[in-house]
């Protein structure tokens, strides 16, 4: 994978692209290296991460080389604070592109940070602000489960892409097209001044979540049910026309 990711040409938008053959948690190390402020444009790819996190400080560790773990550190400078919400949106689109390019799968999104195929999921994505100030470092990472068989599949709803019909699949190739497809959106929202609609139409086109009946568990025990309408200029999921910003989502009927 080191000799296909330096090769690339088509990533200008990365400074450096480390990959390595195992570690904790991508995300950790790309936040401890944003203590220093010139360090911008950064990805780092592990083949095994043995402490992977997701949202509400969840864990996984998956065999080596089942999944694909990526965490890209960015400042996107002049951003308004209030819509860095889309970041991991907008990674979530990369990912369902790269994975539709790479397998031919139809990859959904589920919001906020879950991408499906045939309703299970096989990606999660996690953003972290890893420094504030005029510039903020934010480090947005993805673990895709690759060749997981059904007997190391963290939970019952997951899948992986050779479960779902994909075969053997190339790795590097999924990682470049992921990374490809960021770049590519980034510096598209990037040049329009981070004007969100940028990024919206294309997270929509992609959401199964919207016109789904769904049920949301919220921070504070309570429950929330209806129609999933819309995300709105924060990244936030409308359910009828109530904001959520953060809970845990399920999809009450089949999308």
């Amino acid at each position: 994978m080191r000799r296909a990711v330096a090769e690339e040409p088509d990533l200008s938008l990365f400074s450096r692209i480390d990959v390595v053959e195992s570690t904790g948690s991508t995300n950790a190390d790309l936040i401890a290296q944003a203590v220093d402020p010139e360090v911008d444009g950064r990805v780092l790819v592990a083949e095994h991460q043995g402490s992977g996190r997701g949202r509400h400080e969840r864990s996984w560790a998956s065999p080596p080389r089942a999944q694909v773990a990526v965490s890209i550190l960015v400042r996107p400078s002049g951003i308004d604070p209030a819509v860095l919400g889309w970041l991991p949106l907008l990674t979530g689109v990369a990912v369902v592109d790269a994975v539709r390019a790479t397998t031919g799968l139809d990859a959904k999104l589920k919001w906020p940070n879950d991408v499906l195929i045939d309703g299970r999921k096989v990606a999660g994505i996690l953003a972290e602000v890893a420094s504030a100030g005029e510039q903020p470092a934010v480090v947005i990472g993805t673990g895709v489960n690759v060749s997981l068989t059904e007997d190391e599949l963290p939970v019952p709803h997951a899948i992986s892409l050779t479960l779902a019909g994909a075969g053997e699949v190339d790795r590097d190739e999924l990682v470049l097209a992921m990374l490809r497809a960021f770049a590519g959106h980034f510096t598209r929202w990037r040049a329009a001044n981070w004007d969100i609609e940028v990024v919206a139409a294309a997270y929509r086109d992609r959401c199964a979540t919207l016109g789904a009946q769904v049920r949301a568990e919220l921070p504070g025990g309570n429950v929330l049910t209806g129609v999933a309408t819309d995300v709105d200029a924060f990244g936030r999921l409308l359910i009828g026309d109530r904001p959520v910003s953060a809970g845990d989502v399920t999809h009450l009927r089949p999308v």
